[in-house]
């Protein structure tokens, strides 16, 4: 069974190429990237996979069983036919599976919903394609927190819209395990799973962050309309509203979410004890 992965150059797609070719059955695992040479790392065969090129695409994908497809980074409007472009390359070349990486969060009310809702018609396309699928929704990655880390540190505080909402945060080796089950497994084929731990409180995030880096960071609720303007200041037109409304929707509890991760992978996600304690671990 030929495993191909698109966005492998990508953050998610690298991790789980990387957790695949651990794997000790030895299936073959492909890489698709618009720009492959930025994966040459992986060591592993590696094909053009631009999502705005279906001829392209429908010629990498030859000779792949089972697919994995990356959730696009473009703007709502334009993801959805780049992923159909995918699906449609992939109903081309046989591919028997698909299995694609979605996201948690609210439909409608926060400027993370157009986000969601292309998502949404993409989980449908996949639906509606006739191959073999599975649908993960991940939850938030919690690595952009750690990242963050020396600007909270600068503030000495962490301050967002998120108010005293629970978010169900992830890491991308987390996600990379629980998507390697399901493409190598057909027990979760037709099911759409979240994808997420146990959903914590930014005060308690912050104490965290605290325990692992010697901070002493406070938890500083903003308005939503604050946070945004904040983020959009920092980040952009584009991404400062859709990190507002994130946080917008783990105000509202969205992101307080049962999580199948144990369901799917056979065990319990990683601890935040764990992840954080790990971090003390490495420095």
């Amino acid at each position: 069974m030929t495993i191909a992965v698109t966005a492998v150059a990508g953050h998610l797609g690298r991790e789980i190429a990387r957790k695949l070719i651990a794997l000790p059955n030895g299936e073959p695992v492909i890489g698709l990237a618009r720009t492959p040479k930025n994966a040459q790392d992986l060591g592993i065969e590696l094909r053009a996979g631009d999502y705005n090129q279906p001829d392209q695409l429908r010629a990498s994908l030859a000779g792949v069983d089972t697919l994995l497809l990356v959730s696009g980074m473009d703007a709502p409007d334009a993801r959805i036919q780049q992923h159909r472009n995918v699906i449609v390359a992939a109903k081309s070349a046989s591919v028997r599976k698909i299995v694609y990486t979605s996201i948690q969060g609210l439909e409608e009310g926060t400027a993370f919903s157009p986000v969601v809702q292309s998502n949404r018609q993409t989980e449908a396309d996949v639906r509606a394609s006739g191959l073999e699928y599975a649908i993960g929704r991940n939850g938030i990655y919690i690595e952009p927190d750690v990242d963050y880390i020396d600007s909270y540190k600068a503030k000495g505080e962490i301050a967002n819209s998120a108010g005293t909402g629970k978010c169900g945060y992830t890491t991308r080796s987390e996600l990379a395990h629980a998507y390697a089950r399901l493409l190598t497994r057909d027990d979760h084929n037709g099911k759409t799973v979240n994808l997420n731990g146990t959903p914590i409180t930014q005060s308690q995030l912050a104490d965290y962050l605290n325990g692992a880096f010697g901070s002493s960071l406070r938890y500083r609720e903003m308005t939503p309309e604050a946070f945004i303007a904040d983020r959009t200041a920092e980040l952009g037109t584009f991404l400062g509203p859709i990190i507002g409304g994130i946080y917008e929707g783990i105000r509202l509890g969205i992101f307080d979410a049962p999580s199948d991760f144990a369901a799917v992978t056979g065990r319990p996600h990683q601890s935040w004890e764990d992840y954080f304690g790990t971090l003390v671990a490495q420095g």
